[in-house]
């Protein structure tokens, strides 16, 4: 056994009883290597987690290593271990060494202690951190009977839609249904071509976002003292809202991102700092709209950066089939010298800049999550990076009513405009004990007073205040 302490708000103290064992595929299988892909190689070596709290009775960490053995089947590659090849890049061994899991108690503990909406001080000790592997587990059991199954996973093997199919197949397992389609990891689906067809434009593009990684400066060794994690939450009405106020043809994400990058420009002026901002483009469907993609496993994703004035114009730009192929193409014409998307990194306006990525969380399968005992109260992604670029997830509500959660990872000086209706946050802050007893006593819906909402504002900067409340309702 393992005993953990963590400070908690409030002076509360939350002590965490662990121990950990290795659940492997239920079948064995051939040991092979698998190559990461060329869109695989512009991740750096990330790990993203996500987790969800669930009411009395919450599932087993028995039920779930059960499950968990029969799904590492067809997803075997999950259950090994990213190695450098001879190359120096990186590749997986599909050895079926395991997933590491932990089951954790907090015996003195109510799960209403844990004030979720400020991960920094929360989540950090109840998503596990991953020590070997692609992806390991935690779930901890509460004193009031409720539970938080944390998973995290190597950002270089699969992305978030990648890592949504993992989850569903693992929930269907726990449930004893049918087993969805298999994921398949052919790698010729996303192979260069030769010769590539590239144009001036399509290479004029990818230098814009993309640089080798010898040509742009790290991440400063400071740079995961300062950064904040925070998770808010946005009414369905103020999304509408903000919709409505992006004008016609304009999708709720670019409406999201442009007001982003409007709160993003504030906090940068004040500090005579260049504002850059990205958005995460899953490729699935550009580079095959009949779907051929759909049950492809691995990184699909690509990152736009610096936003002018258009939103919509850049993201159309870049987000097209051949796009992601030349990318591909300009990947492979540079290995093994690793490259990344320059928007990680501070953007064009390169390190001193202030930079945010958006990334759309809202094939988050919060909806999907049973792994038995019913759907998740609250779920998030936690994507604590050591950078202090931005990165920011707008997810569904585990409430299903079209509200929205939002994982913000960035910089005090953006959390800062974000949160100048403080007043609001406080009152919700104070609410939090309550709205989170909710979740220990299994009652459906717990309803409190809100202050009433300003009046619309003619400009996006001014809707913050009724868009940005520090997430506390379970």
């Amino acid at each position: 056994m393992v005993y953990e302490t963590a400070e908690v708000h409030g002076g509360h103290e939350l002590v965490l009883k662990s121990a950990m064992t290795t659940v492997k595929p239920a079948l064995p299988m051939h040991e092979y290597r698998l190559p990461l892909s060329n869109l695989d190689l512009l991740l750096p070596a990330l790990d993203v987690s996500v987790f969800f709290c669930y009411r009395h009775p919450a599932p087993t960490a028995s039920e779930l290593k059960e499950a968990l053995a029969k799904v590492l089947v067809a997803y075997y590659p999950l259950a090994g271990e990213v190695l450098a090849n001879a190359a120096g890049e990186p590749e997986l061994l599909c050895s079926g060494r395991g997933v590491d899991f932990v089951e954790a108690t907090a015996d003195g503990s109510q799960l209403q202690e844990v004030r979720l909406a400020l991960p920094d001080e929360s989540a950090e000790k109840l998503v596990p951190a991953k020590k070997a592997g692609v992806i390991s587990v935690q779930v901890t059991k509460f004193k009031c009977g409720g539970a938080l199954v944390g998973c995290t996973f190597d950002h270089r093997v699969c992305d978030a839609y990648s890592f949504n199919m993992f989850l569903v197949a693992w929930a269907i397992a726990s449930r004893g249904g049918t087993a969805p389609p298999a994921p398949f990891f052919d790698r010729s689906i996303v192979a260069p071509r030769d010769p590539s067809p590239r144009t001036y434009t399509t290479d004029a593009l990818i230098d814009r976002l993309f640089s080798p990684l010898s040509s742009v400066p790290l991440p400063s060794a400071s740079a995961t003292a300062t950064a904040i994690n925070r998770i808010y939450h946005v009414a369905a009405d103020d999304v509408a809202t903000l919709h409505a106020l992006a004008g016609a043809g304009r999708t709720k994400l670019e409406a999201f991102t442009a007001h982003l990058w409007q709160l993003c420009s504030m906090a940068a002026s004040g500090h005579q700092r260049l504002c850059c901002m990205g958005m995460v483009v899953d490729g699935r469907a550009r580079m095959f709209p009949d779907g051929a993609m759909k049950a492809y496993f691995g990184n699909v994703a690509m990152t736009l950066a610096d936003v002018a004035d258009d939103v919509h114009r850049w993201v159309r730009e870049a987000a097209t089939g051949e796009h992601f192929r030349g990318l591909i193409d300009w990947v492979e014409a540079l290995r093994p010298k690793p490259a990344v998307a320059r928007a990680y990194l501070g953007g064009t306006g390169g390190s001193e800049a202030m930079a945010c990525i958006v990334s759309s969380g809202m094939g988050f399968p919060v909806g999907e999550a049973d792994f038995g005992t019913g759907l998740p109260a609250f779920a998030s992604y936690h994507f604590p990076w050591p950078a202090d670029t931005g990165y920011i997830m707008p997810m569904p509500s585990a409430r299903g009513d079209g509200d929205w959660v939002v994982y913000v990872h960035t910089v005090p000086e953006l959390v800062k405009v974000m949160e100048e209706g403080h007043v609001i946050v406080m009152l919700l802050d104070r609410q939090l004990h309550l709205l989170i007893w909710s979740l220990c006593a299994s009652v459906d819906r717990f309803a409190f007073p809100v202050p009433p909402a300003t009046s619309l504002a003619a400009t996006l900067l001014l809707k913050i205040n009724t868009l940005c409340q520090v997430y506390a309702v379970l």
